[in-house]
């Protein structure tokens, strides 16, 4: 696979990265564990260094299967987690205080079986926390060498200001996507100028995208979240249609699937951004790291196609919809 530089301070990784949360969180039934292992070292197999998990995953859980399943290929792969939930659960609240990030990176460390964590992002911004004070622990862990970059998920441009003139942020992971293209408004421009590159987690839209899912389909198992996810809600899935519609028609000319499109897509927008695609599957796997290339005049037909298309459902509710600024 093709190599990327997210931003002027990322390393060099995988055009497509891998958000191994679905693996065992937050996306139905858990996979057992030697499955999971063995995608996980496939995806390795394929070419994929990128490789996101979290603390909140399980809690702890997916850290610790990502560790099992990278340890014998450590050097080879870039690692990414995260910090911001008091005792790492998001139902709980936010806590990036110092002395919070501080052990959590000890402790992430151990269930991650290395010496060094690539890229350490604040999950969520904390209001009651500066983030300057983030930013300077995070520095002086970069200092100490446990951790080699720093990244912020879901950041406003304020927060992503201040905080890069603390500690230069490298990396900046929001959802992007065909149907969640806010980013585009504000922060691209911004990380954009301050040299930062930019994860894209749910490139697929939780799926949707894919075109593997109607107004029939149940989400089954009770760690599905995606159930209370307003535009993933029954009546939206129908409502929203026509943007897999739009995908498949596209999908057809190139010879791809929805997937595929909906990912090249993203990596055309800027070489510095990076998607993190998540599966259960190894052909879906395969699908999602397919190189497929879009000329200047397919991406303006893109854009002219969806301009006119209504997307239906917020993306979040509640709390969450609270902890995101985009």
């Amino acid at each position: 696979m093709i190599k990327r530089k997210p931003g002027q301070r990322g390393p060099d990784v995988s055009a497509v990265g891998f958000g191994c949360m679905g693996l065992n969180y937050h996306r139905g039934p858990a996979m057992e564990r030697g499955d999971a292992v063995a995608l996980l070292r496939a995806a390795h197999d394929r070419g994929v260094t990128l490789f996101d998990t979290a603390e909140a995953y399980g809690p702890f859980t997916n850290e610790e299967l990502v560790g099992e399943a990278l340890a014998p290929i450590r050097d080879q792969v870039v690692i990414a987690t995260k910090f911001g939930f008091r005792d790492g659960r998001p139902e709980v609240g936010l806590d990036s205080r110092p002395e919070r990030i501080r052990v959590v990176v000890e402790e992430a460390l151990k269930r991650l079986r290395t010496d060094r964590i690539d890229i350490f992002y604040q999950h969520r911004v904390d209001p009651a926390v500066p983030i300057e004070e983030v930013a300077g622990t995070v520095k002086d862990l970069i200092g100490a060498g446990k951790v080699l970059h720093f990244g912020l998920s879901e950041a406003g441009v304020e927060a992503i200001r201040r905080a890069h003139a603390v500690q230069p942020v490298t990396v900046l992971q929001s959802e992007y996507s065909l149907w969640w293209r806010n980013p585009e408004r504000e922060i691209l421009p911004v990380v954009e100028e301050l040299g930062i590159g930019f994860v894209a987690y749910s490139p697929l839209g939780r799926g949707f995208l894919a075109g593997k899912m109607d107004e029939n389909t149940s989400f089954e198992g009770g760690n599905d979240h995606r159930k209370t996810n307003p535009r993933l809600s029954a009546e939206n899935r129908k409502a929203n249609q026509p943007v897999v519609d739009a995908i498949e028609v596209i999908a057809a000319r190139k010879n791809a699937t929805a997937a595929q499109i909906a990912i090249a897509w993203l990596m055309a927008r800027k070489p510095w951004i990076v998607p993190i695609p998540g599966t259960t599957k190894l052909h879906r796997l395969e699908e999602n790291i397919a190189d497929i290339a879009f000329t200047s005049e397919e991406l303006a037909e893109i854009d002219a196609v969806f301009s006119g298309i209504e997307i239906h459902g917020d993306r979040y509710s509640g709390t969450s919809a609270a902890r995101v600024t985009q």
